[in-house]
């Protein structure tokens, strides 16, 4: 089953554990006001490529991954092209690579019998998920993103149910999704989780604002400074009291 590829990286440092290669699926529901990487977002993009390609590819930098590295995939958004994951995966761990997934979870869809068959599949052949919780609030979460949370936040009830190892991340936009309130919300529902292996709280950039202007995009957050590393700081130890509290009541 081919995939329709963005990109790959065989360094990447940022992906999940140890070096990575990462590969960067093309396709994407989300409109993430964020969003760096809005090439990304187009369904019919990309190129196909073959999983053994990437296998391939993978193995020609091997020895850098050996030491708690491995690949991931990310995107756009990967669980669109769960078939092409499923054929990736089985030949990765046949190799005895460690295998993540770096998702929103816009495309859990708990009705679908069909779909949960493939992604209890997947899971058995995922030894990491990263899910990019974008806001704990339903409302600003579809103003940010265009996309309702309902189903992001079963997904993470999901992934405790199959005992996937999980981090959860967040990004820090000020003026957005900076608000104690909120911040401390995420990480009281975060903390029930038994799978909760990391807590990344990431920085809003403005990188990707040249971007959008050579696209001819509009960038939704223009003006909006950079989060300041102190105040990220702050700003994760809101969710780390939620998760303490949370874990307390347990």
């Amino acid at each position: 089953m081919q995939g329709r590829i963005h990109s790959l990286e065989s360094f990447g440092t940022v992906d999940g554990p140890g070096t990575r290669f990462v590969v960067f699926v093309q396709g994407c529901p989300m409109r993430c006001a964020y969003c760096h990487n809005p090439d990304t977002w187009d369904m019919n993009g990309g190129t196909m490529m073959e999983p053994s390609y990437i296998i391939e590819q993978y193995e020609r930098n091997s020895p850098f991954y050996t030491h708690g590295g491995g690949l991931t995939v990310t995107g756009g958004e990967p669980l669109m092209q769960i078939d092409f994951l499923i054929d990736l995966f089985t030949l990765a761990k046949e190799k005895n690579i460690h295998t993540c997934i770096d998702t929103s979870g816009i495309a859990f869809n708990p009705e679908s019998d069909a779909q949960q068959e493939k992604l209890d599949r997947l899971m058995k052949l995922t030894d990491l998920v990263m899910l990019d919780i974008k806001h704990i609030d339903p409302e600003k979460h579809k103003d940010l993103t265009g996309q309702p949370n309902k189903n992001i936040l079963k997904f993470a009830e999901y992934l405790n149910e199959k005992k996937v190892d999980m981090w959860i991340r967040h990004v820090v936009v000020s003026g957005i999704t900076d608000d104690d309130k909120y911040l401390f919300d995420l990480g009281y529902y975060i903390g029930q989780f038994e799978n909760l292996k990391a807590l990344d709280v990431l920085p809003y950039h403005t990188m990707g604002e040249k971007k959008y202007q050579s696209l001819g995009m509009e960038y939704r957050l223009k003006g909006v400074p950079p989060m300041d590393q102190k105040k990220l700081l702050e700003k994760k130890q809101v969710i780390l009291d939620g998760i303490r509290k949370r874990r307390a009541q347990i």
